[in-house]
């Protein structure tokens, strides 16, 4: 077994040595990734951790996938300047079941144990929780790199949020892990973990930190919240699409993080056309979750709309009769807000008015602009470089 191969691309490790140790003996060991469902989606950025658990699954080790449905209604404040949003209980299954739905695309649900932290920590009672409490100072706590931040600023931190790295190391004393992996926004937190273990007299987990995905801006980590990435339920044409908006030098990151490849394929590849390998990477990223077939389809429909300039050949098709009310004129405004394609009709006018909107080619004028169709195949509506629909009568 390839040690050296398990520690590619980590960022950070703390007890290297422990781990060759245990490795070399040929120890099973239980590898521990915790997520918390607070939204319904994954993105990208948590294919990075996935692609390095289902490389422990191919060398015969336990992988732990711990849905953090009790920490998801507190929030983990990795990250933050502000308190995150409580969730409800019923939000929180929700959007667990959808996580274990996406997660199984990349790992193999026959050999991953799925435990949720809500199975300890709904039977704790509230001396239990001080108990835990005693085990680290806020001294200790300031030194969180967000936590101190906030304090310098005179932001608020609250007392749950101080909590939170405590709950997510007692986690690792309930399972035992012998290896906790996470992006290298959680170091702190699974440091927690070690520290917790040792009071108990457990070995303490090897922390192997994962980089952190840059996301479509090139800049910011990849975050719903920063509107930047790409999410596992996206369709086919919006993760190439996406992908292929990336810059040249966070392409190579992408190939490196998301599809694991090494340093001398990426040298090679360096010698190839840029936009050649981009529409292989998006291509590749397309067919994890959606098969061979469709991702070449989108890489041929790529290359007619924006190679070619000629639209794609397959669409959405709207209706006029059952988008927008008969008592509402079918001015390009009312029907490409009856598409529900735009989040608002302020963004509808924005692109207007900067000239993003085609009709049949045709830049739209006004939003007050009625579409009229000349024959039974309707309009084609071009919005930006990306959304292509149908008007049909």
């Amino acid at each position: 077994m390839s040690i050296n191969k398990l520690l590619l691309n980590t960022e950070i490790i703390i007890g290297e040595e422990d781990f060759r140790k245990k490795i070399s003996a040929g120890k099973k060991l239980k590898i521990k990734f915790g997520v918390d469902p607070t939204r319904p989606d994954l993105t990208f950025g948590h294919l990075v951790v996935f692609n390095k658990l289902k490389q422990f699954q191919e060398y015969g080790h336990e992988t732990i996938l711990l849905i953090g449905d009790y920490t998801a209604r507190i929030g983990d404040p990795s990250g933050r300047s502000d308190l995150r949003p409580e969730l409800t209980e019923e939000e929180v299954n929700e959007n667990a079941k959808t996580y274990l739905e996406q997660a199984f695309k990349i790992i193999d649900s026959e050999k991953t144990t799925v435990r949720r932290n809500s199975e300890w920590f709904t039977k704790m009672s509230f001396a239990d929780a001080l108990s835990i409490s005693r085990k680290m100072t806020v001294a200790r706590m300031l030194e969180r790199d967000d936590f101190e931040k906030r304090f310098k600023n005179n932001q608020p931190i609250s007392m749950v949020e101080f909590m939170y790295p405590l709950i997510q190391g007692y986690d690792s004393i309930v399972l035992q892990s012998d290896v906790e992996i996470g992006g290298s926004d959680q170091l702190f937190n699974m440091l927690v973990g070690r520290t917790l273990q040792k009071d108990q007299g457990i070995d303490q987990q090897v922390v192997l930190t994962m980089p952190l995905l840059v996301g479509l801006d090139g800049s910011k980590k990849m975050s719903k919240s920063l509107d930047n990435y790409i999410a596992f339920n996206d369709k086919p044409k919006d993760i190439f699409g996406k992908t292929m908006s990336i810059s040249d030098d966070t392409m190579w990151d992408y190939y490196r993080l998301l599809l694991t490849k090494d340093d001398e394929f990426i040298e090679s590849s360096k010698l190839n056309h840029p936009m050649e390998m981009k529409k292989e990477l998006a291509k590749e990223l397309t067919s994890l979750f959606y098969g061979t077939e469709l991702a070449e389809e989108e890489m041929s429909s790529f290359s007619n709309v924006f190679t070619q300039r000629e639209n794609p050949e397959k669409m959405d098709s709207f209706s006029i009769s059952l988008i927008i009310s008969s008592d509402d004129p079918p001015t390009v405004l009312n029907i490409l807000a009856g598409t529900q394609l735009f989040e608002s009709k302020g963004q509808i006018r924005r692109l207007i008015n900067q000239g993003a909107i085609k009709i049949d080619g045709q830049k739209a004028g006004s939003t007050e602009d009625e579409i009229k169709l000349n024959n039974s195949e309707g309009v084609v509506v071009k919005a930006g470089k990306k959304i292509f629909f149908r008007i049909t009568g």
